[in-house]
């Protein structure tokens, strides 16, 4: 096999599409990964985090699940069935009710979708439009959902709704909590405007959100608030969808983002961690009732990974058998809580935003969250940006690092948000 060095990246230029992203801002071949370190070709080392945008909870490798991952692989285990009757699937789902479904009284339903987030949300929508007879769909502002047609009609960021080249129709944008300021109710104007005959909002199918919302700038709803959504979907007929993509399997510190939530969503949504391993799994929850597709009728030839189901039940039983992980999820929050108050005490009007591990630093500007980002990747720190002007900077490492990987992943960060400051204060002068 050819080795593809730091300074022969022509075939990337000259072969891929120009729709890649994440490489423009991380100009290097990556040739390993163990736990939350990336290695490039010149052997440089580099904290992650950023962690496949919540794909890699659990790190990359983790020794127990690439051990599953070979030993199912080296027996001739089942690589793809379809949506066949196989033991790796069997297996999945008997971990995923014993520890996931059942201690949560969750009486749902698995189906397995295609093997991106996308693919589950537009599943779920389809779902909620055959149960009710509806069309429309009530989505939040600075909402992400994916970039195929439906779920990109309830995606919000203007940017990506641009490269349809359709209409996106059949979704309402509401504003999400807090997005009009403290004085306007959100969930009280939807609401009304539901309640309202004559509003022009048509009634909908689904209200779909996410409980934080990871691509939209880490905007992290209220208890009080998605309860009252939930609420308002009953009262007007709709399904509720929870989009646990990127917020769901611990990321903001127990299985589902939305468990202490005092709420039963119709439909959940998963894909990103849900193998694990970063292997390609998405599947909508369905609550027994709404489970209304016929044979196929929401298909796709790799639904069901087969290979993503054995690193998935390792996953379950390595770390929620029990509360250890939780308890360690949460210790591991308050850690970056802490640090990041302290790195947003030297940026001016900064201010925290999201949940969990899922926290981030608002600066207020694309440009210097950009920059951040940019020195910290110079001095081996992965990082990205969200928001819907890039404004926040956004800590997604594993939730399994090491206390001293952390806080020197963070020191990185610190130091190039200390660095853009002063250099900003330089050209000012």
């Amino acid at each position: 096999m050819t080795t593809v060095t730091t300074d022969d990246k022509q075939i990337f230029a000259r072969r891929e599409s120009e729709a890649r992203s994440y490489c423009r801002s991380f100009s290097t071949v990556f040739t390993k990964a163990s736990g939350a370190i990336l290695t490039d070709a010149e052997g440089r080392d580099y904290i992650d985090f950023l962690a496949g945008c919540s794909s890699l909870n659990y790190g990359h490798n983790d020794p127990d699940m690439k051990a599953a991952l070979i030993e199912h692989v080296s027996r001739d285990g089942i690589a793809h069935g379809l949506d066949m009757h196989t033991d790796a699937k069997a297996a999945f789902l008997e971990s995923f009710e014993r520890l996931i479904l059942r201690p949560r009284d969750m009486d749902h339903r698995v189906l397995f979708t295609g093997p991106t987030g996308a693919n589950a949300v537009e599943a779920a929508l389809k779902i909620a439009r055959k149960v009710t007879g509806r069309q429309n769909v009530i989505a939040f502002t600075n909402g992400f959902h994916g970039v195929t047609l439906g779920a990109l009609a309830a995606t919000g960021n203007g940017y990506h709704r641009g490269g349809a080249g359709v209409p996106l129709s059949h979704v309402t944008r509401m504003p999400y909590d807090g997005a009009m300021g403290g004085d306007i109710d959100t969930a009280d104007l939807l609401n009304r405007m539901l309640a309202e005959p004559s509003s022009g909002v048509e009634k909908p199918a689904a209200i779909l959100l996410e409980t934080v919302q990871g691509e939209g700038g880490l905007n992290a709803a209220s208890r009080h608030w998605v309860r009252r959504i939930s609420e308002i979907a009953r009262a007007h007929g709709a399904l509720l969808i929870i989009d646990d993509i990127q917020a769901g399997c611990g990321r903001t510190g127990n299985f589902f983002s939305f468990e202490e939530m005092g709420i039963s969503p119709d439909l959940v949504t998963m894909a990103k961690s849900l193998s694990g391993f970063g292997l390609p799994f998405a599947a909508v929850l369905v609550k027994p009732k709404h489970d209304v597709f016929g044979p196929a009728e929401h298909n796709g030839t790799f639904r069901g990974n087969n290979h993503a189901f054995v690193t998935a039940r390792a996953t379950l039983e390595k770390f929620w058998a029990d509360d250890a992980f939780r308890a360690t999820i949460a210790d591991q929050g308050d850690f970056l809580r802490r640090r990041l108050q302290e790195i947003a005490a030297i940026l001016p009007g900064a201010r925290l935003k999201g949940r969990g591990m899922m926290l981030g630093i608002d600066v207020g500007s694309g440009e210097t969250a950009a920059d951040i980002c940019s020195r910290a990747f110079r001095d081996g720190l992965i990082i990205e940006t969200s928001g819907a002007h890039d404004e926040v900077v956004k800590v997604l490492c594993p939730l399994t690092i090491d206390r001293e990987t952390f806080a020197r992943g963070l020191d990185i960060l610190e130091a190039a948000a200390a660095e853009t400051i002063e250099s900003r204060k330089i050209a000012a002068e």
